[in-house]
C-alpha cells in the first residue's frame, strides 16, 4: 500500500507541477508551434509515468529497510517483495492516466481523432518503461539515488527555464524535458543548440559522480556504481526516443532529441570516474579506542608509612597488611603453663627431707630430682 500512494502521490503532484507552471499546454496542432507542443507534451506524459513509479517503489523499498533497522519488523524486503513493491508502484503510477487524458481532449489532431487516447497510451508506456526501471532501482541503491538525483534536476531547471520565459515573454509549454534555452545564440545549422546541449552533458555528468560518491563511501558493489550514471538520463533519453518529434517541430526540442543519448553516456562518464577513482583514493581509518590506564594503588608506596603511624598511635598490633605477610606461626601467642601445676623439686637438707617448690612464671619447666647418697656413721666399727 505505500508504494501504491507514494506512486500516486509522486505522479500527483509532477502534473500539478507541469499544469501549474504550463511546461504541458494542450492546444489545437495546426501549425509549427501546435506541433512542437505535442511532442513536447508526449515527452513529458512519458517521462513523468516512469519517474513516479520508480519514485513509490524506491520510497516503499527504504521504509522496509528503516523498519527492519529499526526492528519494527524481524528482516528486510528481499527480492521478491521488492519486485512486489515496484509492481505495486506502477499501480498507484497509473493515476496519470487520467490526468491526461481528460486535458488531452483539447489537442485537436489531424492524423487522429481520439488524442486523448494517445496521451494515455504514452502514459502506459511510461509506467512500463518505470517498472522495468523500478525492478533494478529497489535492489541496486546507487542507481535509484542517481535516478532520483535526475528527477529533481529536472525540475529545478523546469523552474529556472520556466521564470526566464516569463521575463522573456515567450509563450507556454516552451520548458523543454531536461533541456533549457537561456539564450539565443550558440546554435549550430539552426539545428543543434550547443549551450543546451552542454548543459545537459554537464548535468548528466555532474549527477552521475554526485549520486556514486556515497556508494563509494559505503564501499558498494563496483559495477554497480559503475553503471549507476545511465539510468538517471536514461528516462528522458526513452522519453525524447519514442515520442521521436517531427521536422516541424520547434527547433529547440529538435536539439534536446539529439542529445540526451549523448547525456546518458556523461552520466556513465561520472559514474564510471568514481568506481575507478574510488578505490585509488585514500580513505580515513577507523579509530582505535586506547586503553584505559590501571588504577594506582595509593596505600601500595606507603607501607613504611603505616607501621610507623601505627607504632606512633601506640597500638602494638601489627597493621593488616603487615600482619598478613608474617609466618602464621609468629602470629600466635605461646602457651602458658597451667596455673594448678606444681613442680615437686627434692633438694638436699639438714634434715634430708625434700620440699615441694611452685615455680615462677620464668621456669616453665621441672628440674630432674637428685638422690642424695648415703652417709657412713663414725665410730660404728666392729666392737
Amino acid at each position: 500500500m505505500t508504494a501504491i500512494g507514494v506512486a500516486a502521490g509522486a505522479g500527483a503532484a509532477q502534473w500539478g507541477l507541469a499544469y501549474g507552471l504550463s511546461v504541458v499546454a494542450w492546444q489545437p496542432v495546426r501549425a509549427g508551434i501546435g506541433e512542437g507542443l505535442w511532442s513536447s507534451g508526449l515527452a513529458w506524459v512519458l517521462w513523468i509515468g516512469a519517474t513516479s513509479t520508480v519514485l513509490g517503489a524506491v520510497c516503499a523499498a527504504r521504509l522496509g529497510t528503516r523498519a527492519a533497522a529499526a526492528g519494527q519488523v524481524a528482516h528486510g524486503p528481499g527480492f521478491v517483495l521488492r519486485t512486489v513493491m515496484a509492481l505495486a508502484a506502477a499501480i498507484g503510477a497509473l493515476v496519470t492516466v487520467p490526468l491526461v487524458m481528460l486535458p488531452a481532449r483539447a489537442a485537436q489532431r489531424a492524423d487522429t481523432f481520439q488524442p486523448e487516447v494517445t496521451a494515455g497510451a504514452y502514459a502506459v508506456i511510461g509506467v512500463v518503461v518505470g517498472l522495468v526501471v523500478a525492478v533494478v532501482a529497489v535492489n541496486v541503491r546507487v542507481i535509484a539515488a542517481n535516478i532520483m538525483a535526475t528527477t529533481a534536476w529536472v525540475w529545478v531547471l523546469v523552474a529556472v527555464s520556466v521564470v526566464d520565459a516569463v521575463r522573456a515573454g515567450r509563450t507556454v509549454g516552451t520548458a523543454q524535458l531536461a533541456a533549457w534555452q537561456f539564450t539565443d545564440r550558440g546554435w549550430f545549422r539552426d539545428t543543434v543548440y550547443l549551450p543546451g546541449a552542454l548543459l545537459m552533458l554537464g548535468g548528466a555528468l555532474l549527477i552521475g559522480v554526485v549520486s556514486a560518491l556515497p556508494a563509494d563511501r559505503r564501499t558498494d558493489n563496483r559495477v554497480g556504481i559503475a553503471i549507476s550514471g545511465t539510468f538517471g538520463p536514461l528516462l528522458a533519453a526513452a522519453a525524447y526516443f519514442l515520442t521521436a518529434p517531427r521536422p516541424a517541430a520547434w527547433a529547440e526540442q529538435l536539439s534536446a532529441y539529439l542529445f540526451a543519448p549523448y547525456a546518458v553516456i556523461g552520466g556513465l562518464a561520472g559514474s564510471v570516474l568514481v568506481a575507478v577513482l574510488g578505490p585509488l583514493r585514500p580513505r580515513r581509518r577507523p579509530a582505535v579506542d586506547s586503553p584505559a590506564p590501571a588504577p594506582v594503588d595509593a596505600t601500595a608506596d606507603e607501607p613504611e608509612l603505616t607501621e610507623w603511624t601505627a607504632t606512633l598511635s601506640g597500638r602494638s598490633e601489627p597493621t593488616p597488611a603487615s600482619s598478613s605477610q608474617e609466618p602464621q606461626a609468629l602470629q600466635r601467642p605461646a602457651a602458658a603453663p597451667a596455673a594448678d601445676e606444681t613442680t615437686v623439686e627434692i633438694t638436699p637438707a639438714a634434715t634430708g627431707r625434700a620440699t615441694a617448690t611452685r615455680p615462677t612464671a620464668t621456669e616453665p619447666t621441672a628440674t630432674e630430682p637428685e638422690v642424695p647418697k648415703p652417709r657412713k656413721r663414725r665410730g660404728s666399727g666392729a666392737r
